[in-house]
């Protein structure tokens, strides 16, 4: 069965065009404004989105993603609520949405429970940061008997056998970190793009989306030259910071989200 995720992306190969993939933490600043965040950013173009899971250690995760779990774990967010709202938006939306965290909230779970927790809320796809292929024996046969993708990823220092692996353990499509260290947004893109792109697709065949640092529209318009999709966390994370529960929120970031749309067409022009 063709998840969400694999469907928007043979539509978009057929359209000859990037997906936007767009990064919020679920609860910032509070369940009620990420659910219109959602339905704000499909209206601007966004193709997929990364809902982050709030966690108390976010190990991988620059100051801004690390202050939006903050944020979200004192309003309240759990895994439960997160899933509930995943449910709540499936009555208004189909956009793929894909639960985006660390392991520990999964693994205490139980990762049976999570997988059919999260089939049933309607997500489509996992990626779990701290979880690579060689040690998701435990979650991902469950994730499978639940028709979900596991996203994996690969950063530049990833060898050829970790890349080997990742071609084949993983679906829906895998994320190129494409700078090493944590999340945050940067001024420049790194120069072997490209190259790395290359080796990757060697073995791969999945899309490949590309994030770490993402900013504006003319960065989004850069790698969407270069990868299947554009993935964009800290820029929008940190808006939201700024503006909080304001009544201008969602519009603001909204717009920001529909300026990196327009940078995504202009690369394949």
């Amino acid at each position: 069965m063709t998840t969400r995720i694999e469907a928007r992306f043979e539509l978009l190969k057929r359209e000859n065009r990037p997906a936007l993939i767009t990064f919020i933490t679920a609860g910032d600043p509070d369940l009620a404004t990420t659910e219109q965040l959602i339905y704000e950013f499909e209206r601007q173009g966004a193709d997929i989105i990364e809902l982050g899971l709030p966690f108390s250690d976010p190990s991988a995760d620059g100051p801004t993603i690390q202050a939006s779990s903050e944020r979200a774990l004192a309003s309240g967010t759990t895994v439960s609520k997160v899933l509930q709202l995943v449910k709540k938006v499936r009555r208004r939306s189909q956009i793929p949405i894909v639960l985006f965290g660390y392991y520990n909230p999964i693994f205490v779970r139980s990762p049976e429970k999570f997988a059919r927790e999260a089939r049933d809320s309607g997500a489509d796809g996992v990626l779990v940061v701290d979880l690579p292929p060689e040690e998701a024996g435990e979650l991902k046969p469950y994730l499978d008997q639940a028709g979900l993708n596991l996203i994996y990823l690969l950063a530049p220092t990833s060898t050829e056998d970790r890349i080997r692996l990742v071609a084949e353990r993983a679906s829906g499509f895998v994320y190129y970190v494409q700078v090493t260290g944590v999340t945050g947004v940067r001024q420049s893109m790194p120069a072997d793009l490209s190259e790395n792109l290359g080796r990757i697709r060697r073995h791969i065949s999945l899309p490949v989306g590309v994030g770490f640092g993402v900013s504006s529209r003319e960065q989004a318009r850069d790698i969407g030259k270069k990868g299947d999709a554009v993935v964009v966390g800290s820029a929008i994370v940190s808006r939201i910071g700024q503006l909080g529960k304001s009544p201008k929120t969602v519009k603001t970031v909204g717009k920001f989200v529909g300026e990196l749309r327009r940078g995504v067409e202009e690369s394949r022009r």
